[in-house]
């Protein structure tokens, strides 16, 4: 078996780090429908990786079988040197699951919870209790540790799942819709958890906040109709679908016509448009590949027109999730 390492940047040190989660040639069939159809990714320790999809994409299908939830109609999900054929129980030891709906004993109070969850874990009897000394700290669920889960909050009702899902210290998190329902404060703090926990485990994160996956996440991953159709950083995905490059610029001069004719001609521009609604404002659209930015520069100078506003338009992750997956 062939196994992957790679180099990890964390802390300012760049350390050999195994590869967490290899996906080759994943599908899963139901009669003739393909739900994933032939996937294949790698996911490094210490990469916090968004998982989006439109609605019945393959997005759970595919996260149920990396779990080993569900056995694919062929292909193989690798861990630390598992695979779902020779060990699912194993890759299942080394997985924490926080599904979307939370499902919690909400009669129970957190530190039995938790005591509870570490025993179903197999964590050894002994290692219990400073095990949940540690995530109580760092989930912080200090200031609510001895009450009942029905009387928290839902921002407190995600940390204790994080809780259960971290109590067995696994290599590998798997966190579907972490935010669901949490306020913007909540969604910081659950935030700037998920991305601590980052820095020394594999982290997969779905949500349908794409907004939130581009903060936290430091990759993400498109599937559509069963196939991965993107696979980048957002500033990646986000220049493949743009392509060519716009800007908005304020020209101050005595002759508009002069400028947009004199833009037009510089050889990186595909096209100049004036904007009606405001004045001495033009949107400029360079050719592929190129950038317009300094030859607009030059071209002021040069004709000593004042260049009052140069600004880039970018392209949003929501216009790249709606290219990728509109039909």
């Amino acid at each position: 078996m062939t196994i992957n390492i790679t180099k990890v940047k964390i802390a300012g040190k760049t350390k050999d780090f195994f590869m967490a989660i290899v996906v080759e040639h994943l599908t899963k069939k139901y009669g003739s429908q393909k739900a994933v159809d032939n996937i294949s990714f790698e996911i490094k320790t210490g990469e916090v990786v968004g998982f989006l999809g439109p609605n019945g994409a393959g997005k759970s299908t595919t996260m149920k079988m990396i779990t080993c939830y569900m056995a694919p109609s062929s292909g193989i999900v690798k861990l630390d040197g598992l695979t779902n054929e020779n060990d699912p129980e194993g890759i299942k030891k080394k997985i924490g699951y926080l599904p979307e709906n939370n499902p919690l004993y909400t009669e129970m109070a957190i530190i039995d919870y938790l005591k509870f969850s570490a025993e179903i874990q197999g964590v050894e009897k002994s290692k219990i209790p400073p095990r949940i000394r540690e995530m109580i700290d760092l989930c912080g669920l200090n200031p609510e540790r001895h009450k009942k889960i029905q009387e928290l909050s839902k921002g407190y009702r995600q940390r204790v799942g994080l809780a259960q899902a971290m109590i067995h210290d696994p290599e590998v998190l798997i966190l579907d819709e972490p935010t669901t329902g949490l306020d913007p404060n909540q969604i910081i703090e659950i935030r700037r958890l998920i991305k601590k926990l980052g820095t020394e485990k594999t982290v997969i994160l779905s949500s349908h906040i794409l907004s939130e996956v581009e903060a936290t996440c430091d990759r993400i991953l498109i599937i559509n109709k069963g196939e991965i159709v993107a696979d980048g950083t957002s500033e990646t995905l986000r220049h493949q679908v743009q392509g060519k490059e716009l800007l908005t610029v304020q020209i101050e001069a005595s002759d508009k016509e002069v400028v947009k004719k004199a833009l037009q001609k510089l050889p990186t521009v595909e096209t100049v448009q004036s904007m009606n609604e405001k004045p001495d404002f033009y949107l400029i659209q360079s050719k592929s590949d190129f950038s317009s930015r300094k030859a607009v520069f030059d071209l002021c100078v040069g004709q000593k027109w004042y260049l009052l506003e140069m600004t880039g338009i970018e392209t949003r992750l929501e216009d790249v999730f709606r290219e990728l997956t509109v039909n």
